[in-house]
């Protein structure tokens, strides 16, 4: 029993052997340092691996945006007017075309780089860069700094940007030539695009190199048609706003010769015949040259001249068919027929002017006024969609409230091409029609007790800017496309008879 005891004791308790070895063997302990030193760098790895994805992701994300952007510019916004009426009257050749001619977009020989510059180009004029206007001292060949001119001009960034990608399209177009992989209209039709962004950017040194690209433009088209016609007209209006009158003139009498066929024995004095073009874009043409020549002389002091060319531009115009309802016709020729009603108005509103300054009876003005007038509201009424009686008297002669605030038909919206002409015509006749009626009621003012037929008038013009009439004294806002200057005149103008018809009114009452 005892030897079964010790012997159980024995097994039990290690030896000094075992106690040795165990002593040998490591013992590991949690230590919280060794622990948060293992969690940070795995959170580390995952955010680094996160992060990546996601820039991965993000960043295929944006590029499929970025190309997605420009696919539909390509495809849809630079797309070619197919319709058979549009292309009838010639509203294909007023379409803007970005190097892509006939069929639309841009031209595949500009490559990768050429026609992203040319697509970014668009998207900055028609959609903006996020930025209105931007102090810019820039030579606007190239966008850098120019020393020497030592002043500041105001440019809208989105002209700015468009210009700068343009001039990036042109360099490369320019590099493509020698290929002869390039359209042959290629580099003509990025100038002319090139040309109109820096014209509308309206500073000097701008005006000077737009003069140059459709310099440019006119030495390379193969033939001088139409085309060539449009050209020589934008070269007049660019002489015209740089004070180079002689050059204008010859500009403006090669536009002529080449619209009505005919040879001009004396460019400094354009000479037109009664002769109408078959083309409708050639006589869009020949409209915009006779009102541009009548501006030229009106402000030059050529008044005989001027009257001259005012009176037989009208005839000429009023020659030209057009459709007996606008209702009737199709939104191609409806369109055309109110292009040519609009620049009537302006000669018009010229020949008023005019015969107010030859001192003749101001009636004849205030005629001339208001049939200039009357046709600047129907073409700003028709591109509306809006009838030309009020709404509330549909049967009676009482003209429709100004709608300085109406949008542009969807027929016009919808098409590429005839949707900036549009646009641009509804603009126009609306500044058309608050012109006319302010200079009638400076002429009314001028007449016995015209006071308030005066301030009729101002507050028809005021509703055209864009602001309606208001007789509480409180200052209203010009509209889309009236210009700060032109709205401050109106303002003036009505503000003024407003307060001397209440003070004259006052004057009566009182005992």
């Amino acid at each position: 029993m005892t030897e079964t005891n010790t012997a159980s004791t024995s097994n039990e308790q290690p030896t000094s052997r075992q106690k040795d070895a165990h002593a040998d063997q490591p013992v590991f302990i949690g230590d919280p340092f060794t622990h948060s030193t293992l969690f940070t760098l795995d959170f580390f790895k995952r955010l680094a691996k996160f992060s990546l994805v996601g820039v991965f992701a993000l960043g295929i994300t944006g590029w499929t945006v970025f190309e997605g952007l420009h696919m539909w510019v390509e495809n849809v916004e630079l797309a070619c007017d197919q319709d058979s009426e549009v292309r009838r009257w010639e509203w294909d050749h007023e379409a803007e075309k970005w190097s892509g001619g006939d069929k639309g977009g841009t031209d595949p020989a500009l490559g990768f780089k050429g026609r992203h510059a040319v697509r970014s180009a668009w998207i900055a004029e028609n959609w903006g860069t996020g930025s209105g206007a931007i102090i810019s001292r820039s030579d606007t060949s190239s966008g850098r700094g120019s020393q020497g001119t030592g002043s500041l001009n105001v440019i809208e960034a989105r002209l700015e940007v468009a210009q700068n990608f343009m001039a990036i399209a042109i360099s490369i177009s320019e590099s493509k030539m020698s290929s002869g992989k390039l359209r042959p209209q290629t580099l003509g039709e990025l100038l002319a695009r090139h040309a109109s962004v820096l014209e509308r950017m309206g500073t000097r040194d701008a005006l000077l190199q737009a003069r140059f690209q459709y310099e440019r433009v006119w030495a390379g088209l193969p033939a001088k048609g139409t085309g060539a016609a449009r050209v020589a007209l934008k070269l007049g209006d660019l002489d015209y706003r740089l004070g180079d009158f002689e050059d204008a003139l010859a500009w403006w009498a090669r536009t002529i010769s080449l619209t009505q066929g005919t040879q001009q024995s004396n460019l400094s004095a354009p000479e037109f015949t009664q002769a109408i073009p078959s083309s409708p874009y050639a006589q869009r043409t020949l409209a915009s040259t006779l009102v541009s020549l009548s501006a030229y002389y009106s402000t030059s002091g050529h008044l005989k001249q001027a009257q001259h060319v005012q009176e037989s531009g009208l005839d000429l115009l009023r020659s030209i068919p057009s459709p007996s309802r606008i209702s009737t016709a199709s939104p191609p020729q409806a369109l055309h027929s109110l292009f040519l009603l609009h620049r009537s108005s302006l000669l018009s509103i010229h020949l008023a002017e005019v015969l107010y300054a030859l001192r003749t009876a101001p009636e004849q003005s205030i005629q001339w006024l208001t049939r200039a007038a009357d046709s600047s509201e129907r073409v700003a009424l028709a591109l509306a969609g809006l009838p030309f009686t009020h709404p509330d008297a549909p049967g009676s002669a009482i003209p429709h409230p100004p709608a300085s605030e109406a949008s542009l038909v969807t027929v016009y919206t919808k098409s590429n091409a005839m949707r900036k002409p549009a646009k641009s015509l509804l603009r126009d006749a609306r500044r058309t029609a608050a012109e006319a009626w302010n200079l009638i009621g400076i002429l009314r003012e001028g007449e016995k007790d015209g006071a308030e037929r005066a301030l009729e008038c101002y507050e028809r013009a005021l509703g055209w800017a864009g602001v309606s009439s208001d007789r509480s004294g409180g200052i209203g806002e010009p509209g889309e496309g009236t210009p700060e200057a032109e709205w401050k005149v109106l303002w003036n103008n009505y503000v003024r008879v407003r307060d001397a018809t209440r003070k004259q009114m006052t004057q009566t009452t009182e005992p």
